[in-house]
């Protein structure tokens, strides 16, 4: 386990990366795109069509860099960095479908599948968080 849930920066960042829909992937290049994720410490999970750019780029290279979007001023801010693997049994699937279930309204997760049909696992290597507190900036980088 990457974050320490009794560092409380670190739980914060824990709880971001479980309520946030959305979280920002940069490949080889710098291009980011938005991507609906699971995180699963220190697993972070993806569907992709599997004729994008991003997945081109990552069977060339599979190192990545994360971010979730920051609050307006900058001052809430959690970043990752690890490598992708091309997963054709992903897990986790349920807690995914659950978590975009709102946001997929009527259409079902498994025709959503149909198209989103490549699964990206990524393990994350590094966590860097920070965010303005009372005391001023708190920052940690993990490991």
């Amino acid at each position: 386990m990457l974050l320490d849930p009794d560092d409380p920066l670190l739980a914060h960042a824990h709880e971001r990366l479980h309520a946030e829909p959305v979280i920002w992937l940069a490949t080889s290049r710098p291009h980011a795109v938005p991507v609906w994720f699971r995180w699963s410490d220190p697993t972070v999970t993806v569907f992709s069509r599997p004729d994008t750019a991003k997945v081109a780029h990552l069977r060339r290279d599979p190192a990545v860099a994360l971010h979730l979007d920051t609050a307006a001023h900058g001052t809430d801010v959690v970043l990752l960095e690890g490598r992708a693997e091309l997963d054709d049994r992903p897990s986790g699937e349920d807690a995914f479908a659950a978590k975009y279930a709102e946001a997929l309204g009527d259409q079902s997760f498994a025709a959503w599948r149909e198209t989103f049909s490549l699964s990206l696992r990524i393990l994350v290597r590094r966590v860097v968080v920070w965010r303005a507190g009372e005391g001023g900036l708190e920052h940690r980088s993990v490991p």
